[in-house]
């Protein structure tokens, strides 16, 4: 398939075998080999034309370094990403105005991501400046806060005189400027107060419904994927798990992984005890990412280790449409 093609049904970015190492020191007096962290190591996804994919892990798991390698901040070490069938990184580290201007982010902490010394009305007019220079700035940036549903008045505002939602809605605001095709949401609720949570979450359902965006949404909060997420992406230890769409991944989940982190879930009501799969107890502590285990990453912690998980790393197997599992358990005798 040629790099100008690489997307089908609806999809905007395709994910091919994403791989980035951290090299982090070196060890030894004489040899110095290089101590590298596989942060990324083999990945890959795709996510469709007006859906969310739900990037779901850990602390370390790696899905940060996934969002920041798709907008640009980092280079990968190897594998490909393509958008709308273009190839991300064919010059290297140098991406188009065109594909950043197609790709947003929201990050996790709206204080840090606004600049302090200037007022909402300079925020919003950068990236207007940059991929929307024939339109008239101060009627786009109107015309931004009234989609995000602020009043006029906000673009003479500076971040200091807002609330933590009302910045991170400024930053929502600030992705839209460049009417993109997909945004990047890092944990873009962690960092708010729980009533305003739910204000965030359901502004930005809006505007995928009314401008037809596409989300990659990562976090560690699996009940607020159940809601959002049209997919979900199961990450340890920088390689992916399982994934399914979301009404078949919480019904039926196949990794051991998955199951443990679903049954963790808190619930307030028997009924929704019910519903969640049979606990699994994990056992050990999760390994070290400078030095991984041979085999699978996870059979140290997964009670239903077998021989070959020790020393075989397993490939993703398809299980059902779109359900996709890396697990020995459902890899076919050869």
């Amino acid at each position: 398939m040629s790099e100008q093609s690489k997307s089908t049904n609806n999809e905007i970015l395709v994910v091919e075998n994403l791989k980035k190492h951290f090299v982090i020191g070196q060890e030894g007096v004489v040899d110095r080999k290089p101590i590298t962290v596989k942060a990324i190591d083999g990945i890959s996804f795709s996510i469709r034309e007006g859906e969310t994919l739900g990037l779901v892990g850990e602390s370390g798991s790696g899905k940060s370094t996934v969002a920041y390698i798709t907008v640009g901040m980092y280079q990968p070490t190897s594998g490909a990403m393509y958008l709308n069938g273009e190839n991300l990184f064919a010059d290297g580290d140098k991406r188009s105005l065109k594909h950043k201007k197609e790709i947003q982010i929201v990050f996790q902490d709206p204080g840090s991501s606004l600049n302090p010394r200037r007022n909402i009305k300079d925020i919003l007019e950068l990236p207007l400046r940059i991929h929307q220079p024939g339109k008239d700035r101060q009627r786009e940036v109107l015309r931004l806060l009234h989609e995000v549903d602020l009043p006029p008045e906000y673009m003479h505002k500076y971040p200091r005189q807002l609330s933590g939602g009302e910045k991170q809605i400024i930053a929502i605001a600030r992705a839209l400027a460049s009417d993109p095709t997909l945004i990047v949401l890092d944990e873009p609720t962690s960092a708010l107060d729980v009533s305003v949570q739910g204000k965030v979450i359901n502004l930005l359902i809006r505007l995928q419904r009314e401008l037809n965006l596409s989300y990659m949404f990562i976090t560690h909060d699996l009940s607020l994927m159940r809601n959002v997420a049209s997919r979900v992406a199961i990450m340890y230890l920088g390689k992916i798990c399982e994934v399914a769409d979301t009404a078949e991944f919480f019904q039926r989940p196949q990794h051991p992984y998955t199951q443990m982190l679903l049954s963790s879930i808190p619930v307030i009501s028997e009924k929704e005890e019910a519903l969640k799969p049979s606990r699994v107890h994990s056992q050990g502590e999760i390994p070290s990412p400078v030095n991984l285990p041979p085999g699978c990453s996870f059979h140290q912690r997964c009670p239903y280790v077998m021989d070959v998980c020790k020393q075989v790393d397993p490939v993703m197997v398809e299980t059902g449409s779109g359900h996709i599992v890396r697990c020995h358990l459902f890899e076919q005798p050869s």
